[in-house]
């Protein structure tokens, strides 16, 4: 028997990067997936892609974490025949450029709406469907950059740092549920997401000066850890915050001073593939 057969998840996130590695992941051990994403021509082949391995089925839900609506359907598409959820995965992101005294406050908004109150929202209607499951795992996926300063990315930080604190709080409030609370926090990966930073090799040399693992991380490292905070393994884990970085964060933030003048560093700006 597989260690999650029986188990339905929701990923948001799903239709790509490190979304759709941990989706592959649970299913590959036997959980039910629901792919929740803004476009449902990209969740359609990120499921095409699942079902191309033999395993259990794979459900869509197209909407913007941001909406409540958008995510309390998500929730239901994703439960079993009695309303009933045991994982889920926050893994919806997107990001901006620029200096903090120029933030443009239409991208703060935009940032902020899908990072952190994407994933309240995901965790508020998740975590009752757990209520009714008897207990379950949440994941949050967040990013050294929510720990470690940033220059540039001001926005994405705070957004971040949010996350975790939301989070935390929430485990300590749903334990007595049984549901158990934890946060993964990626370094770079190359994903549509990161692409401003992972085509940068200014960037990229940066970044691996400050990993004693000198190497990028893959969404399938990622991927691997979401599994263990998802899974029974770490049935007595709850509240964590656990980097995935490659050991960045035992040394600094990285230096893009020279991303931001190739930017012009006049305003925040989307990132090259963000959303």
């Amino acid at each position: 028997m597989a260690a999650l057969e029986g188990m339905y998840a929701l990923v948001t996130g799903g239709g790509s990067g490190i979304g759709l590695a941990t989706a592959k992941r649970l299913r590959d051990d036997g959980a039910v997936v629901t792919l929740m994403g803004r476009s449902k021509e990209k969740l359609e082949a990120a499921r095409a892609e699942l079902l191309a391995t033999p395993g259990p089925e794979v459900r869509v839900a197209a909407g913007d974490v941001a909406n409540e609506a958008d995510v309390e359907a998500a929730v239901a598409a994703a439960c079993d025949a009695q309303g009933r959820l045991q994982g889920c995965v926050a893994a919806a992101g997107t990001g901006t450029f620029g200096p903090a005294l120029d933030t443009d406050r239409a991208a703060w908004d935009t940032v902020i709406a899908t990072n952190l109150t994407g994933a309240m929202l995901t965790l508020k209607h998740a975590g009752r469907a757990m209520v009714r499951a008897g207990g379950g795992s949440i994941v949050g996926i967040s990013s050294i950059a929510g720990h470690l300063t940033h220059r540039w990315m001001t926005t994405y930080c705070v957004s971040k740092a949010g996350l975790e604190m939301l989070m935390r709080n929430a485990a300590d409030e749903l334990g007595g549920a049984g549901i158990r609370v934890n946060v993964v926090r990626p370094g770079l990966v190359p994903t549509d997401l990161a692409f401003g930073l992972t085509s940068n090799d200014g960037a990229v040399a940066d970044y691996l000066d400050q990993m004693p693992l000198r190497r990028l991380g893959t969404v399938e490292d990622i991927a691997n850890l979401v599994r263990y905070f998802i899974g029974p393994e770490s049935s007595w884990v709850t509240g964590q915050v656990v980097n995935a970085d490659g050991g960045h964060s035992v040394r600094r933030g990285p230096d893009l001073d020279h991303m931001a003048a190739a930017f012009g560093a006049t305003q925040s700006r989307p990132w090259p593939g963000a959303g």
